[in-house]
């Protein structure tokens, strides 16, 4: 199990996506619980980012999170489209 942790730059970001999309808001949740319980499950596509100390999680086809993983705590760092958060 893991503990989340939310820089304010993630908090901004994620405000700014969901703002209006009671769906999307929903599909994020249920990322971010699940990524508690099982962050290798085959459908986060988790992977690490070339060059840094830091992964990235799919959220959905065009939104990631950008993390940095320390044992038992994930440092959610950016979310947003593809594009923007690499």
């Amino acid at each position: 199990m893991y503990i989340l942790i939310l820089s304010a730059k993630f908090q901004k970001q994620l405000t700014v996506l969901v703002r209006g999309d009671s769906k999307f808001r929903n599909q994020i949740s249920k990322t971010l619980n699940f990524m508690c319980l099982n962050l290798n499950h085959p459908s986060f596509r988790l992977h690490k980012l070339s060059g840094q100390d830091n992964w990235s999680v799919s959220v959905s086809k065009s939104v990631r999170i950008v993390l940095h993983w320390e044992k038992d705590r994930l440092y959610l760092l950016r979310i947003g489209k593809h594009e923007d958060v690499y």
